[in-house]
């Protein structure tokens, strides 16, 4: 006989037929034996006629004596008639004896679980207090994880306000996502009552229970923020805090809509899978993604700190405040924080040239999306189990780089007007891809929606082949694959070229598989110009030619010499150009000074060398030498010691030129680093060793 529950199995989503409003939750973890126990409450919406409530659960066990309904409008409560758990679906399944009356009503139930070990749900982690081991117990809900935490409706779009209460060791700090209202204490427990929050996701509520030190700064409105670590280490997160300030007034300021909580913490956690994650005012870091420290860190880390505490904090707004309807959308989450977290580095600290950086994300996401195996950046999410496998670089790197394509064909502040107007249509809701190009294309008054639709809903990106014929310029697209295998895909393609210089752009939407434009003979083109397009283009010889001229001599920005370095190195690895021509290029690089420039040239050296190693052994010495002497003119402009008032990009620099030169076995790298080597294994404290040029030693 099939059971009563089988109607609910392997659905992708929950049943409509009940809605949560509000949840009223009481956890008491127990950090000794890594157990806790919870009282869940849920105001509940009965919206159509129903004998079951069909909620998530998973790791729990849920007192079924426990399980009652009181609807609003009757003083009856009604006990559950059955309790069951559909354990490969993660589905609380609560029976009743008759149909729950329509409107709202409160669901009951208690629960107990394990503090995990799988950094997901509510775990344990594991930091030292005075060089002894403490649990600590921290919570990480996102994709659908807060489902282990306590039963819910574990989807984006069921949001409800959040009452949380902890019970806990007095003598410990506990956090979630609003402020404490009152703490009472009991000998060695206390009960901390939190504030009721905004309406949110699930997946963005946070606790974080242990013992912290913290440094404490306020934004020009009177946000209170806050940055939690391990004791004895709060001067490290001094640089996170001075960016988490700046950023919450400058993202007010450009979404045109405050932060929409009286506080924002962030903690950096020992044990921690994500780098950061994004809980609506209780913001949680890996501990290198937040903490800095001024005398052992590299200037990289520096780097890595501000745009990930950028990339968190753009999601208060752009995923918390307004929501994705479903993962199908995460790109929609994760690739804008990833794009505004660059705008908002550039804006505090305008001297690391991060938009040239930012080439690095669009390569990462050419790179995996240039595979025949990629996939869309839409991907329709049919169970809650396939969630994680779309957290990569086709929804974080190439959403990031559509949308700043996006940006550079409408315009910034056109593009910046409609953000306003999105976050301010959907704020406390939830949006899908198409409800945000609607607004983009309402106020811009471009076709949005069809351009965008050919990049997020077919998987890859083009190859656009340009030549000059009697006075015309002939761009044909085909879709890019490193196998080089055949495909019919198409895309619109905004592209953008210069002729000879700067001041002489066009701009051309490429509907078709091919078009052509009339120019004047120039010195010079260059398509895709500041690389703001997510596509490669291929050159004839004679556009290649003048091209490696346009470099030695100076004339193109450095994320144009990116752009034609990259895409020459990809359509070689895709056996659409020969080796030869890219050393040729590459030759053009010999003055280069550019760290993101060279950043790249280091990795495409790495890379060639591998494969030569492979295929042709007998050329590797002279390769070697090749690179040697293109790393040599940087590596000694810039020397082993910081200079005074150097830049953060040299600093950065230096390590990644000393390393390759190593590597290659450059000899006055290798005996200058043997020589630092002794000097710090007689003095730990050597000025010869700073943290930038510790690895290459």
């Amino acid at each position: 006989m099939a059971s009563p529950y089988s109607d609910f199995k392997g659905k992708p989503r929950l049943p409509k037929f009940a809605t949560p409003k509000r949840y009223d939750i009481r956890l008491k973890p127990d950090l000794d034996s890594c157990i806790f126990n919870g009282i869940v409450s849920i105001d509940v919406d009965v919206v159509s006629s129903t004998k079951y409530l069909v909620l998530n659960a998973a790791d729990l066990n849920v007192d079924s004596s426990s399980v009652s309904f009181k609807p609003k409008s009757s003083s009856q409560e009604l006990r559950a008639s059955g309790v069951g758990l559909i354990e490969e679906d993660e589905l609380l399944i609560v029976e009743f004896a008759e149909e729950l009356p329509l409107g709202i009503g409160v669901l009951n139930t208690s629960f107990q679980g394990t503090l995990n070990d799988q950094m997901k749900g509510f775990y344990r982690s594991v930091y030292e207090i005075n060089g002894e081991k403490k649990n600590m117990a921290v919570t990480q809900f996102e994709p659908a994880d807060a489902r282990r935490c306590f039963p819910c409706w574990d989807e984006p779009a069921a949001k409800a306000t959040f009452k949380i209460t902890l019970d806990v060791p007095s003598n410990l700090i506990a956090l979630s996502n609003m402020p404490v209202i009152e703490e009472k204490k009991e000998g060695d427990l206390k009960t901390v009552y939190f504030e009721e929050s905004p309406i949110m996701s699930t997946y963005l509520v946070a606790v974080v229970v242990g013992l912290f030190d913290f440094v404490e700064s306020s934004t020009s409105d009177g946000i209170k923020v806050r940055c939690y670590c391990q004791v004895g280490k709060s001067d490290q997160g001094k640089f996170a805090l001075e960016v988490a300030v700046k950023t919450l007034e400058l993202y007010k300021k450009y979404f045109d809509v405050p932060y929409a909580l009286p506080k924002l913490d962030m903690i950096a956690i020992p044990d921690f899978a994500a780098g950061a994650m994004e809980n609506y005012g209780l913001v949680t870091y890996r501990e290198n993604a937040l903490l800095y420290d001024e005398k052992h860190s590299a200037a990289a880390n520096k780097q890595r700190v501000a745009i990930v505490v950028a990339h968190e904090l753009a999601h208060q707004w752009f995923g918390n405040l307004v929501t994705m309807e479903w993962w199908t959308h995460l790109w929609l989450n994760e690739g804008f924080a990833t794009w505004v977290s660059y705008l908002a580095a550039d804006a505090i600290f305008p001297e690391w040239n991060i938009w040239t950086q930012f080439l690095d994300q669009t390569t990462d996401g050419l790179r995996l999306d240039g595979l025949s195996e990629s996939h869309a950046i839409e991907v329709e999410i049919n169970h809650a189990s396939e969630i994680d496998e779309i957290f990569d670089a086709i929804s974080y790197r190439k959403g990031a780089s559509v949308i700043r394509m996006l940006q550079s064909y409408i315009g910034a502040d056109t593009f910046q007007r409609a953000l306003a107007c999105y976050i301010k249509k959907y704020a406390c809701s939830n949006a899908k891809t198409e409800d945000l190009w609607a607004v983009l294309e309402e106020v811009s008054g471009e076709p949005v929606k069809e351009l965008m639709n050919s990049w997020t809903q077919q998987k890859g990106y083009p190859v656009v082949s340009v030549r000059v014929k009697d006075e015309k310029l002939d761009l044909e697209q085909s879709h890019f694959l490193l196998s080089g295998s055949p495909s019919d895909s198409q895309w619109i393609v905004p592209i953008t070229l210069c002729c000879g210089s700067y001041d002489n752009r066009y701009s051309y939407l490429l509907k078709e598989k091919s078009g052509s434009l009339g120019i004047k003979d120039a010195a010079y083109v260059k398509l895709n110009v500041d690389q703001t397009g997510f596509y490669r283009v291929k050159y004839d010889e004679e556009l290649g030619a003048k091209l490696r001229h346009a470099i030695e001599s100076g004339q193109l920005s450095a994320t144009d010499r990116f752009g034609v370095l990259d895409d020459l190195f990809a359509l070689c690895t895709s056996s659409q150009q020969s080796l030869i021509n890219l050393l040729t290029l590459i030759a053009s690089f010999r003055e280069e000074t550019e760290y993101t420039v060279l950043s790249n040239l280091i990795n495409i050296s790495y890379k060639v060398m591998r494969i030569v190693a492979d295929a042709t052994p007998e050329l590797v010495d002279n390769l070697r030498k090749f690179f040697i002497n293109l790393f040599e003119y940087p590596a000694l402009k810039l020397g082993w010691d910081s200079k005074s008032g150097e830049s953060h990009l040299d600093a950065t620099l230096r390590g990644e030129l000393l390393t390759v030169l190593a590597e290659l076995g450059h000899e006055n790298t290798l005996n200058e680093a043997i020589r630092r080597f002794d000097a710090f294994c007689a003095d730990r404290d050597s000025p010869l060793l700073p943290p930038d040029t510790r690895k290459v030693v």
